[in-house]
């Protein structure tokens, strides 16, 4: 394994870094609120950040969307990158990608996904027929519950109560209880309610009434995705787990590094708190816990640009990710002292953003037992 990342890679990540450390500050951060900094996604898009995601592969993502964590950019990068720019040149058809992908990269259109944050999507009791089937169906929770599925007519119904970044959408990858991929328009049959979380994401509720929809690839739903061979859903389901893992690894290392900066220049008794052993104990702890997820994000991404089975990798970093983000991102808001309950405090965003991925994730225990499962059967 070689996670030395190319000359590309590495100068789009140092780019990424300047674009996301000027314009991701405190004070335009606290202003957005809720939404999305659009001077932000403008400066992104047009650096081509997005655009070339296809070509650094899923582990220059990744190191993308460390920069994006450490500040806690308010844009939608993962989920468009994720669902939309990888899912789309990895399993769309021709058409498809000639036609989405340039907008895509500019930023005109925005994607997110109606995935699952853990894998509770069962299959729905119409069989596997490719079309709708002419008597409707009802397609099991896709995220944080509701039902979506193929209505008589061809369209999606159905109510996915909470998607990321959905308010800055002008798509959403919808996947159905038979693991179907369908690209959905936001428009025509969509409702769009906005839904609050624990971050300050562009959340909101999807409502479809036979809403149109175009299955993604040629829709057959059984794509053969990279490495894993398990389809195009395992695929993105797994590439989605490994990015919001880099993600919060970006998280992690930021909070971190506000903590550090913060216990050496607070002094306590004439001495830094930095000197003391139980903040040097609680730092070196988090930065393990930093270094592991960020390792093993590294090797699901490594695996999947190389065309190696990921899943069992994928979910080893999603659990990381859930399990060790968690304890980070309390020890960056506890070393800061009584500062760190002040919901104010940049690193208060960090805590959010944290437990926010660590839900979206899936619970650690949770994802431990798929895991299992997975290597039990010998997937």
């Amino acid at each position: 394994m070689d996670f030395t990342p190319t000359e590309a890679q590495t100068e789009a990540r140092d780019l990424a870094a300047r674009i996301f450390g000027d314009l991701a500050t405190h004070e335009r951060l606290r202003a957005a609120g809720t939404g999305s900094d659009p001077e932000l996604w403008k400066a992104l898009t047009a650096a081509g950040l997005v655009a070339a995601v296809s070509e650094l592969g899923l582990l220059g993502l990744v190191l993308l969307l460390e920069e994006q964590g450490r500040t806690t950019a308010q844009v939608p990068y993962a989920a468009s990158c994720v669902y939309g720019q990888l899912a789309i040149a990895a399993h769309g058809t021709g058409e498809q990608r000639e036609r989405l992908l340039p907008g895509i990269g500019d930023g005109s259109v925005v994607v997110t996904g109606a995935f699952p944050a853990q894998p509770s999507v069962r299959p729905s009791a119409y069989g596997g027929s490719v079309e709708p089937p002419s008597h409707g169906g009802s397609v099991e929770p896709s995220s944080h519950g509701g039902s979506v599925g193929p209505s008589a007519d061809g369209g999606l119904s159905g109510t996915v109560p909470v998607v990321p970044w959905l308010r800055d959408a002008t798509h959403v990858l919808v996947a159905d209880a038979e693991r179907r991929l369908w690209l959905v328009p936001i428009g025509e049959g969509t409702s769009v309610e906005e839904v609050e979380l624990t971050a300050p994401w562009s959340a909101g509720r999807l409502t479809l009434e036979d809403a149109p929809a175009e299955p993604l690839g040629p829709g057959t739903g059984t794509g053969s995705g990279p490495g894993s061979g398990t389809g195009a859903y395992a695929d993105v389901l797994a590439t989605a787990r490994t990015a919001f893992a880099g993600l919060q690894a970006g998280v992690c290392a930021g909070s971190l590094a506000r903590a550090v900066a913060h216990t050496n220049a607070r002094e306590q008794f004439g001495r830094p708190l930095a000197t003391r052993q139980g903040v040097q104990l609680r730092a070196a702890d988090a930065h393990m816990d930093t270094e592991a997820i960020r390792v093993t994000a590294y090797e699901a991404a490594w695996r999947r640009d190389t065309g190696l089975p990921y899943a069992t990798h994928a979910l080893t970093a999603a659990w990381w990710a859930s399990e060790a983000g968690q304890r980070v991102v309390h020890t960056g808001q506890h070393l800061h002292g009584g500062t760190g309950a002040d919901v104010d405090h940049p690193v208060h965003r960090h805590f959010l953003w944290g437990r926010q991925l660590d839900a979206y994730l899936g619970s650690g225990g949770e994802v431990l037992q798929e895991l299992g499962e997975l290597i039990a059967s010998g997937s």
